[in-house]
Formats: C-alpha cells, sequence, structure tokens
C-alpha cells in the first residue's frame, strides 16, 4: 500500500465525522457491477477485500472507489450501425435519415452493451482526521474529482477546499532553481521541465541532468518558468512537485520500505496494515514541509471550495500550462 501521486486537499478543523459514521454513509453506495445496460458503475469497495470499508490504521482512515466500465468503441457501434443501415437502405430503396441513423445507433448500443467486456480499476483516498489532510491517489486532478464528486454524493456533509498556499509552486521552484538550493529538508534532483508563459508554450525538460549549470539558469533568465522539479524530502521521499500543487512520482525509498518487519510479508494484511502506517507516517512529515517551504497555507478565507461547480478550479495563479500532465 503505497501511493504513486497526491492530489491534496483540506478538512474543517471542525469535521466532526468518525470512522463508524463514514462506515454507514459509504455502506449506502456500495460498489456494484454493471447491469447489462449500464456503460458504467461505481461504488465503495473495502481497501482491503473484506466488509470493511473504513479501513483505519493508528487513526488514519482509507477508502477505496470502484470503477467497472463496458469496452464498448464508439467505432464498433458505428461499422455495425452503418452495415444494418446499407442492408435498410437496399430493402427500402432510400437511405435512412439522420434521425433513423441515430435511433439505429442506440439500438445497436442497447443490443452490444451486455455483451461487452468490462474493464474494474480503484481508487485509493487517504483521510488524517486528526491533521485535517485528504489525499486521493491520482495521476491529474480530473481523476480525483471522481473519487470527491462520489464523496459529495454520499456523504451528509463534506466540507473539502483545495490546499492553497503563500507562495504558488511555480515561483517558489523558479527561486530554488536559480539560487542552487532547496528549502530545508529538501534536495533538488535530476529532472524539471521549464515551460514559457509566453504563446508559443515552449518547453524544456530535462531528465537526469544536473540542474545547477548556467543553461537552466538561462532558461529562467529567458522567461520560462518551472512547471516540474524532482525533489528528495529528507533522505527518505522522492518526488515531482508540479505547478498545481501536485506531488508525483512519489516513490518511498529504501530507508523506509526496509521499516517493514519480514514477518510481516508473510502475512497480506499485517503487510498492508505495516505499509499504511508507514505511508501515513512519512507523509505526515512531508505534506506540512512542503506548505511551509511555499510560504505557508493561506488563509481561510482565500481558500477555494473543492468541486463547487464539478470541476475543479486551478490551485495557483499562475498562467495555466497548455500540456496536459506532460511526461518527462
Amino acid at each position: 500500500m503505497w501511493f504513486k501521486n497526491l492530489q491534496i486537499y483540506r478538512l474543517p478543523a471542525n469535521w466532526d465525522m468518525t470512522a463508524e459514521r463514514l462506515e454507514e454513509q459509504l455502506a449506502k453506495k456500495p460498489f456494484h457491477p454493471c447491469g447489462s445496460q449500464d456503460m458504467e458503475s461505481r461504488g465503495w469497495l473495502s481497501p482491503l477485500g473484506n466488509e470493511v470499508l473504513v479501513h483505519a490504521v493508528g487513526g488514519q482512515w482509507l477508502v477505496c472507489l470502484g470503477f467497472e466500465h463496458r469496452l464498448l468503441p464508439s467505432a464498433v457501434v458505428k461499422q455495425e450501425a452503418d452495415e444494418r443501415a446499407e442492408e435498410l437502405a437496399e430493402q427500402q430503396g432510400y437511405k435512412l435519415g439522420r434521425k433513423q441513423l441515430k435511433e439505429l445507433r442506440e439500438q445497436v448500443t442497447q443490443e452490444l452493451l451486455p455483451r461487452a467486456f468490462t474493464r474494474r480499476r480503484r481508487m485509493f483516498a487517504w483521510i488524517d482526521p486528526v491533521n485535517g489532510w485528504l489525499v486521493v491517489d491520482a495521476a491529474s486532478q480530473s481523476k480525483a474529482e471522481d473519487m470527491l464528486e462520489q464523496l459529495r454524493h454520499t456523504l451528509d456533509s463534506f466540507p473539502l477546499t483545495l490546499l492553497r498556499t503563500e507562495r504558488s509552486p511555480m515561483s517558489a521552484m523558479a527561486d530554488w532553481l536559480a539560487g542552487g538550493e532547496a528549502p530545508a529538508g529538501f534536495t533538488i534532483d535530476q529532472d524539471c521541465e521549464l515551460r514559457s508563459v509566453a504563446e508559443d508554450k515552449a518547453a524544456v525538460r530535462y531528465a537526469r541532468h544536473p540542474l545547477e549549470g548556467d543553461d537552466v539558469k538561462g532558461h529562467l533568465e529567458a522567461g520560462k518558468l518551472p512547471t516540474r522539479l524532482a525533489l528528495t524530502f529528507d533522505d527518505r521521499i522522492s518526488f515531482v512537485l508540479t505547478e498545481k500543487l501536485e506531488i508525483k512520482r512519489l516513490d518511498f525509498l529504501d530507508v523506509v520500505r526496509d521499516q517493514v518487519g519480514e514477518a510481516d510479508k508473510d502475512d497480506a494484511e499485517a503487510l498492508f496494515n505495516a505499509e499504511f502506517a508507514l505511508m501515513t507516517g512519512e507523509l505526515a512529515h512531508l505534506l506540512p514541509a512542503v506548505v511551509a517551504a511555499l510560504g505557508g497555507e493561506l488563509s481561510a478565507e482565500a481558500v477555494v471550495p473543492a468541486g463547487i461547480t464539478g470541476e475543479l478550479p486551478r490551485l495557483q495563479s499562475d498562467k495555466p500550462v497548455a500540456a496536459d500532465d506532460p511526461p518527462f
């Protein structure tokens, strides 16, 4: 149980949810496989595969959202509908109209859906009720919104807000690269992406390349700003910080993973619990350190509620980047 990506949100200090109440509310919307005419189904699963929907270890909670999606490509529906349309045209002596074609495609979809393959996936969220963190293991904010939307539909009250900091990650990362020094507790690694704020969106990416050279500073002076920067915290966790205040490519180093006892490796549940406890303990140190490195949290009045319009707003006021989650 090691998260790979972190989409980070804040719960208010007065959120009075308990694990028992959360369990009761999640149980109202459990996961069920797709019905014969369902394109997608989603609902709550047990993180451990038992009957418990809220897995609690040391006061930390883990919840799991299950998805099932039918694989019915639109090209397959179109091909079948077009073939039937040709047959009908030959029988009738004239081509089908637009409305008839639409109805035919809908009919084909209904016939093919029960026979379509399904694909399942899971998404996890860690809830720290003591320190007010909710963290979704998702590669992007749009993917994390699936989890947030389901939580909003399930819980009686879900007062979630975006994590906002005094300094934007883009501005802070630019200063760290220009000065050749990371904030206390962090080290700068060898992956980075710099992108122009001009209309051309020109970008340069460094992979496994020293970042203290004059070429990086030259790009900064030319107006490019960092959108991603690889860092290591306390020689225990490596990750990539993005301009949206996302943490990606999260990797717990051997000094952390080696703390999992040998005895636990023979017991799947004990191993799961040990890894979850280690992960949340490490993240409980990392997240405040990241916030501190970015100048601290904004006051509650300046924080934007998450998911009010169904689409998460951008976390910072920097100009948006054209590419969506580019690799490097």
